[in-house]
């Protein structure tokens, strides 16, 4: 990915520099060659030199690029979970998710972490962005997930004969998970998504409180990607679930609902972000009887909502690390309302402002390995800037409307945003 010559400078703009500290009322930040060369308070700016590009933030908001670290992006307009994987043919997947991942750009999103992709979409889209062919999030790869036989994500039934191997690749023990590692080190991705539990949204079968992995296969999974530098998240509601994922050894957590003391002690101990992704469980209890989602699958997400938003609340007062991400691509969460989850996050669970926008950025850029580039505006980073008219400690919402987006800089180039067109 290219980054800018020559220098920005940004100034008149509320300056959130991503840490956590507090706002620079009056702030500026210099880009020199895609790289931030000065962060800070207007009056202590250098003089900006004859030749660089001015930038009047017009008294708004002068942040990082957002994260999104739970990124779909071969999902689109899911209505039942079959809508994952055998909705559409693979290669307008392929074109839906360079559509997608423009959008997330487009929303201030200057970085994802792909949780899982119909076959291995991102890790091409990866390839696609770094070298500009299309626009797009900075992105770290997981391609296909891993799930347990019979567990949340093996829904085709044996009688239709096509398997699942397009989005999840289906193991029966700890040799089979290996094997299942080892094929996704042949599609080079970095993350390894599994299913250690399952969700409000199969009642029946594989509920918000069952295990969908044992222990044997997530230790397997941890100890294969770890010996060929790729790390391990997995989808965790249940305590035992989450128990699992820790003492196997797991990088990150998705989810992590229903957390115990025991649990929320090992959780710190091992220092393992989490990214609750809470606003899609508000979304399938709000709209689900629009789209025909039955009471029990209403009620769970419900009985998560609840419980995912006290865990998370939990984490942070304890001095834990959240992500901000959802299931977005959703027919009730649509891509392109990303920034929904860091309302919801302010309004429904309570946290500032200034602590959802460090989840949305520093923590973001840590779970992607990659905090000494990107997540925070400090010295020597990349030029990844979001600047938005208005205040969004004021009202955070604004972060939902692109029309407020004056731009969206990767690298110091402006890639969306009134200032680009």
């Amino acid at each position: 990915m290219k980054l800018s010559t020559g220098t920005t400078v940004i100034n008149n703009g509320i300056l959130i520099d991503g840490t956590g500290a507090e706002p620079i009322r009056s702030g500026t930040v210099v880009i020199e060659n895609g790289l931030i060369a000065y962060c800070g308070s207007t009056e202590s700016a250098p003089p900006a030199a004859a030749e660089a590009l001015v930038l009047d933030a017009e008294g708004g908001t002068i942040m990082p690029g957002l994260v999104e670290a739970h990124f779909h992006p071969t999902y689109f307009n899911v209505a039942e979970l079959e809508d994952l994987d055998i909705k559409y043919p693979v290669e307008y997947v392929t074109l839906l998710a360079s559509a997608n991942a423009k959008l997330a750009l487009e929303c201030g999103y200057t970085s994802a972490r792909s949780g899982g992709s119909l076959f291995n979409i991102d890790v091409w889209m990866k390839k696609g962005i770094e070298e500009d062919l299309i626009l797009g999030p900075r992105l770290a790869a997981s391609g296909r997930e891993i799930c347990g036989v019979g567990g949340l994500m093996d829904w085709n039934p044996d009688y239709r004969k096509i398997g699942m191997e397009g989005l999840i690749l289906l193991v029966n023990g700890a040799g089979e998970a290996r094997s299942a590692v080892r094929k996704l080190v042949k599609d080079g991705v970095e993350w390894v998504k599994t299913y250690p539990t399952g969700d409000a949204a199969a009642p029946d079968s594989n509920d918000h409180h069952t295990l969908c992995m044992t222990y044997e296969e997530m230790h397997a999974v941890v100890q294969t990607a770890h010996n060929h530098a790729m790390k391990v998240t997995g989808h965790c509601r249940a305590t035992e679930g989450i128990k699992n994922a820790l003492l196997a050894g797991y990088d990150s957590l998705e989810h992590g609902t229903f957390m115990d003391d025991e649990t929320l002690e090992l959780l710190l101990e091992r220092d393992v972000p989490v990214v609750p992704a809470l606003q899609f469980e508000w979304a399938s209890v709000e709209f689900g009887p629009d789209f025909g989602l039955p009471p029990a699958v209403i009620d769970g997400h419900q009985e998560t909502l609840e419980g995912g938003a006290q865990s998370a609340r939990r984490i942070l007062e304890a001095g834990g690390r959240l992500g901000m991400g959802g299931d977005y691509g959703f027919a009730w969460t649509p891509h392109g309302t990303y920034a929904k989850e860091l309302t919801f996050f302010v309004n429904y669970v309570g946290f500032s402002p200034l602590e959802t926008i460090r989840c949305a950025t520093q923590t973001g850029a840590e779970i992607m390995g990659r905090a000494d580039e990107f997540g925070t505006l400090e010295t020597g980073k990349l030029g990844d800037v979001l600047v938005v008219n208005g205040d969004v400690l004021k009202d955070i919402s604004v972060l939902e409307d692109r029309s407020r987006f004056l731009a969206v800089l990767q690298g110091g180039v402006i890639k969306a945003g009134s200032w680009a067109s």
